[in-house]
């Protein structure tokens, strides 16, 4: 075994009796500072452990082809209705979908952007087959030509007014046409004007009359709406409360509808339609007609990681449209791709990387409007999107794993005047490679002796400073007593 004197003679830290040290004031004033010194140097190294490091790579997109895009979106369109409003996706592999309902609402706004009621027409348009008679036999003019100054005498003097809202160059308005004219004359047969009077069959030439289909925001041809005495006349925001009908356009289809249409009314000329109209059966041919002519769409769509389009824009597969007419200004209040962000992850996201973020919703409060004028009419207003997937990882107690993913964009527009309907393209395009921003952690033992290395080398060059300044002082010292004597 060890004996006391040898265990000293290990000693690294040999004691120096204190009655041999001497103290001085230039050693108190360098101590002080140095231990200011090691004070700061200690915080600024607790300061850069604390502080989250990343390192930021490019790489290939790891996403896999089960992979699909979440689009969402809020668009207002002040002067597109949502009776036509169609919202379209297509991509270079060949994907075209169509009028997609399952994930989109519209509702139906003013000019101004105020919502004017609840969610207009929820579902699918239903998809007309017949649109007139296959046979070419003679018609006459059995329905009631109306104009802006008849159609308020007529509308309030019938119980139910159906009118055909058209333009003489519309394929589907000339199909349309025979079998109108002969179901209007065989109402008027069965229900006379004079003895019964309890519906009436009109029609509008929207080119004549542009101002009274525009106050009913006719926007496709030909568009039959019914009016029914005793609730046309409650305006709602100036316009009259009717339906859209969308069924079949044969002559027995549409004297069936008519017929529906006249049975809850009561065999009593000039008089109101019945206010209670919980009879009346619903028909999934007629719906809510627009009260005002803008609409909100908003909701989400997923699509396949490629190059592609999603194009708002007026579409039926029975109707014809003036792109003239057509307005497709809007406003967008949200366009993002990818899950959205909750608060929790946007500020973990800003935790790690302060720079990354400012792109997730680049279009959100911009406004596209063209005013309605020879100049700016058949205006297609076009975006591009080119979007860089940013995927954020940490690496803790050796593991790595995910903790969240964005999609940022840049965003340029453009108008373009076209010949066709114009309509709302946001083109998009996902770049085949990725941001991978990386969280590093910091190991304590690396700041443990970071920390031991300021301490000793600040005691050590405060020691070194001490012994100079010392030995200096001594030998002025020497040298002035040397000229004394």
């Amino acid at each position: 075994m060890f004996s006391a004197s040898k265990l000293k003679s290990v000693d690294f830290y040999r004691k120096i009796p204190r009655d041999l040290t001497e103290a001085s004031l230039s050693g108190a004033g360098l101590s002080i500072i140095a231990a200011l010194s090691m004070m700061f140097l200690f915080g600024m190294e607790l300061n850069d452990y604390l502080t989250v490091s990343t390192s930021t790579s490019i790489i290939v997109d790891k996403s896999t082809d089960e992979e699909f895009l979440r689009i969402d979106f809020n668009i207002s369109f002040p002067a597109l209705s949502c009776e036509f409003a169609s919202v379209d996706v297509s991509d270079v592999l060949g994907t075209n979908r169509l009028n997609i309902t399952k994930t989109v609402r519209k509702f139906s706004i003013d000019p101004n952007l105020i919502p004017t009621g609840s969610e207009f027409h929820p579902g699918p348009i239903p998809k007309v087959n017949r649109h007139g008679d296959d046979t070419e036999e003679e018609y006459g003019d059995g329905s009631i030509s109306l104009t802006a100054d008849n159609f308020e005498k007529f509308a309030h003097q019938y119980p139910v007014l159906v009118v055909n809202f058209y333009a003489p160059w519309c394929y589907w308005s000339n199909r349309l046409k025979p079998s109108w004219e002969r179901t209007a004359k065989t109402m008027r047969e069965r229900y006379d004007l004079e003895m019964d009077g309890r519906i009436l069959l009109g029609k509008v030439d929207c080119t004549e009359e542009g101002g009274l289909c525009r106050r009913h925001h006719v926007q496709g041809y030909p568009s039959i709406r019914i009016f029914r005495r005793g609730s046309d006349i409650k305006e709602n925001h100036g316009h009259h409360d009717h339906e859209s009908y969308y069924g079949e356009r044969d002559t027995e289809s549409l004297v069936a509808a008519m017929e529906s249409l006249v049975a809850p009314v009561p065999r009593e000329s000039h008089k109101l339609a019945l206010e209670d109209k919980s009879n009346q059966t619903t028909d999934t041919a007629k719906r809510p007609a627009p009260l005002t002519s803008g609409c909100r769409i908003e909701g989400f769509v997923r699509v396949k990681k490629v190059p592609g389009n999603l194009v708002i824009s007026a579409h039926s597969g029975a109707h014809s449209f003036d792109p003239s007419q057509i307005n497709v200004s809007h406003v967008i209040s949200q366009f993002s791709f990818g899950k959205k962000l909750s608060p929790r992850m946007v500020s973990e996201l800003k935790r790690l990387t302060p720079y990354l973020g400012g792109s997730h919703d680049r279009l959100t409060g911009r406004s596209y409007i063209t005013n309605h004028a020879d100049v700016t009419a058949n205006v297609t207003i076009e975006h591009y999107l080119q979007i860089v997937k940013t995927e954020i990882v940490s690496r803790k107690s050796s593991q790595e794993f995910k903790l969240l993913e964005e999609y940022e964009y840049t965003a340029h527009s453009s108008l373009v005047h076209s010949l066709h309907i114009p309509v709302a393209k946001f083109h998009f395009e996902p770049s085949p490679m990725q941001v991978l921003v990386t969280e590093v952690p910091k190991s304590f033992s690396h700041f443990i002796t970071n920390v031991c290395a300021i301490i000793g080398g600040v005691f050590t060059v405060a020691g070194i400073l001490d012994a100079i300044l010392h030995n200096t002082i001594r030998l002025m010292r020497k040298v002035e007593l040397g000229k004394h004597l």
